[in-house]
């Protein structure tokens, strides 16, 4: 039996009788971008799994032909001279949501297909517990291509997974790395067939759900305690940059140049 918490909107949030909770994003026509009405979604949900005791493990996955593409380029695009202020607003929700999925007492496992890019595709992954992958998942950042920069904790989390050179790289070059090469470098926990997604992703959350609880917890909040900490202390720093970014003329033609499909021509403004 399922118990479905939130059975409506952008984000959707199921409890099922072994103490899985299902976090699904939910805005399929749009590779599940980011806008702030999604993000206070994503918020509500995870704080929902925090406040209900009968959670023992969390599968955060998205809707439609993709896991999550980060932000809503074409909502960002039609903020013109507010899109500062907004992305200040939207930063903040996405910040609070990965602070929430870290702090989650209940283990979180991503399970991506599609792409995972953007600082919010991204910033999830990097901020789940355990990540598993379909064969053709594809994972890249993109901020510095639309001349913004990382957010959701991702200038520490993801230099905590794989090592601060090929951070760099991922972030200031935006390769588009496949599903295996993702594995290679540590950003995932295993890579599976495609149709094997759900079955693997299913079994591993009741595999944890009847794990003890407390110790499950204990130990997750130990592994995290020294990274938590450090992502804290970057998220304001991160969203000051981000809203500082936003208001560049290179922002405005980076996002114009991903909704135009072609090549940004960036000055430096």
């Amino acid at each position: 039996m399922t118990d479905k918490l939130i059975d409506s909107g952008p984000v959707l949030l199921d409890l099922d009788e072994d103490g899985v909770a299902r976090i699904r994003l939910n805005r399929p026509d749009a590779s599940n971008g980011m806008n702030v009405e999604f993000l206070t979604a994503l918020h509500d949900a995870v704080l929902r799994c925090h406040g209900e005791p009968r959670v023992r493990a969390v599968i955060l996955s998205g809707e439609g032909p993709n896991f999550c593409a980060g932000g809503d380029v074409r909502t960002f695009a039609s903020k013109g001279d507010a899109l500062p202020d907004y992305l200040r607003e939207a930063t903040a929700w996405l910040q609070l949501a990965a602070s929430a999925l870290i702090q989650l007492r209940a283990p979180v496992v991503a399970a991506v297909h599609g792409f995972a890019a953007g600082g919010g595709g991204l910033g999830l992954v990097c901020a789940s517990d355990f990540v598993v992958a379909a064969e053709s998942a594809k994972f890249m950042s993109g901020a510095v291509r639309v001349g913004m920069a990382p957010d959701a904790g991702v200038s520490v989390t993801l230099t905590q997974l794989v090592g601060l050179r090929k951070a760099m790289e991922i972030l200031l070059t935006n390769p588009t790395l496949t599903a295996a090469e993702a594995l290679d470098i540590g950003l995932l926990t295993k890579v599976v067939p495609d149709d094997a997604l759900h079955a693997e992703v299913t079994d591993l959350g009741r595999t944890l759900a009847v794990s003890a609880p407390k110790a499950v917890g204990e130990t997750k909040r130990l592994l995290w305690s020294g990274v938590g900490a450090a992502v804290e202390t970057r998220l304001p720093e991160e969203a000051r940059t981000v809203a500082e970014l936003a208001a560049t003329a290179d922002a405005k033609e980076g996002l114009a140049a991903v909704i135009e499909r072609r090549s940004p021509e960036f000055t430096g403004t």
